[in-house]
């Protein structure tokens, strides 16, 4: 029997969806304006692999994942870029599909955008105003007034009285309370007029947790299954999500909370404003795809996933021997999984808990490589593989791989026996005081996207 955490109850429960056999999923997805990043992978794979599971359990699932297309961050793009909104966003859209189907992320049932149900925004604007939930300020924004929902903070933990301006909440004279956030932004004068629509207190757009409960609430209806999202988004997105939905609607918003947790750079978390940020396109060039979506389900999806060079060479060295193993292999897909199966299953169920799952598959080789009987080296290459595509891994020919794999080596530029041989040949010149050889090496290594660094214990390097 599935068990899931719910993020708002702090605890593992059993999962009983409102409507039997039946799951209502929503995940916030991407706000477009830049390419995706290391942590938009890590969403795109974990509620990928939650999707797989449930249908797997036999649930007839309804997954949404909404897109962001309109916000501050957008309007400002498209300007320094002298673009229209639809332009800039239809663009990176595109890109963001074409990095989810590359690590092997099934496409949702529904992807709504925010542009296209700007009527569903408008008009639970207009139920918060009329239930008293909302107020238009003197510079003609629309806020929700956190202090008329009573049961306000019931997902983060955070009371009202705890917070103050400053905490993640943005400090407005024209609001009543500091915690007050805005529905909906009236037009400026030097703003694009594609960021601009009707609505009856005025012209303009909507704020960002707006545009999800409208969404959600449309795709979905008033209450729904399952919500999930990055961690980073419990406070204030998702505690204001079900601030307003359930002021407009009078129900309860979601039964499960999921949040997958931080990515860290090298320990760190990443963060632009720390220089130690990749985009999805910049690993790709080092990496297979199927590597990061292996890499990603290393870790449970509520841990924080560490990003380092060394994990995804480790991800890669497992994943090649599992292509490895399975080389030359006939496999079957009526095989029957077995206790293999049940110990998969039950690892999944158990919140998915995707390392213990891949500790099955990895038995299975072990099995698969000390096996001699031919039947039964085909039986477990055909139940890993099997149970391998139920986390969307080792569906490729393994040769195909093997090729695929030479290609991301040679677009990454040099290998690593390359760069090892050039920087002994850079210390051979610093040991002949040859300054300018020395210089001209590290040069063209940098050109070429490695950086080295010169330490008390000798030279690393790093790819950009």
């Amino acid at each position: 029997m599935l068990k899931i955490y719910n993020s708002q109850t702090r605890n593992k429960t059993l999962f009983e969806p409102l409507e039997a056999g039946k799951v209502k999923l929503y995940v916030c997805g991407m706000t477009v304006y830049d390419l995706c990043h290391i942590g938009h992978a890590r969403v795109l794979v974990v509620f990928d692999m939650v999707v797989r599971h449930l249908r797997h359990l036999g649930f007839d699932v309804t997954y949404v994942r909404n897109v962001t297309d309109i916000d501050d961050k957008i309007i400002k793009r498209a300007t320094e870029n002298g673009e229209t909104i639809s332009e800039l966003t239809t663009r990176f859209i595109a890109e963001m599909h074409h990095d989810a189907a590359l690590l092997g992320v099934e496409v949702p049932d529904q992807e709504p955008l925010a542009t296209g149900h700007m009527p569903e925004i408008v008009s639970m604007i207009q139920s918060l105003l009329d239930k008293g939930y909302a107020y238009q300020a003197k510079n003609s924004d629309i806020y929700y007034s956190v202090n008329k929902f009573e049961s306000y903070g019931q997902l983060s933990g955070k009371k009202l009285e705890d917070l103050c301006a400053g905490e993640r909440v943005a400090v407005d004279d024209a609001k009543q309370d500091p915690l007050d956030f805005v529905l909906w932004k009236a037009s400026k004068p030097n703003e694009p007029e594609d960021a601009k629509w009707d609505a009856p207190w005025g012209q303009g757009r909507p704020g960002w947790h707006i545009e999800c409960s409208a969404m959600a609430t449309h795709c979905l209806g008033d209450s729904f299954d399952i919500h999930g999202g990055g961690m980073d988004l419990m406070f204030p997105h998702h505690e204001n999500e079900i601030a307003q939905s359930e002021a407009a609607t009078g129900h309860k918003f979601v039964t499960t909370w999921m949040h997958n947790g931080f990515v860290n750079i090298d320990n760190e978390k990443m963060s632009k404003s720390l220089g130690n940020f990749f985009t999805v396109r910049e690993v790709l060039k080092q990496y297979h795809p199927e590597v990061i979506r292996y890499f990603i389900l290393t870790s449970h999806y509520r841990s924080p996933l560490n990003y380092s060079d060394k994990n995804l060479d480790n991800a890669k060295r497992v994943l090649d021997g599992f292509y490895a193993a399975l080389n030359g292999v006939s496999t079957t897909e009526s095989v029957a999984v077995d206790d293999y199966g049940q110990r998969f299953k039950a690892a999944m169920d158990d919140d998915f808990n995707t390392p213990e799952a891949l500790a099955v598959l990895s038995e299975l080789r072990r099995e698969l490589n000390s096996e001699k009987d031919e039947k039964q080296i085909e039986y477990f290459a055909s139940v890993l593989k099997k149970l391998g595509g139920l986390l969307g891994l080792l569906q490729s020919d393994p040769e195909n791989y093997r090729k695929a794999e030479n290609v991301v080596t040679s677009e990454s530029g040099l290998s690593e026996d390359d760069i090892t041989a050039l920087i002994k040949q850079r210390l051979a010149a610093r040991g002949n005081k040859d300054w300018a050889e020395s210089d001209r090496i590290r040069d063209d290594l940098k050109t070429q996207g490695v950086v080295l660094e010169d330490g008390a214990e000798g030279t690393t390097w790093r790819r950009e």
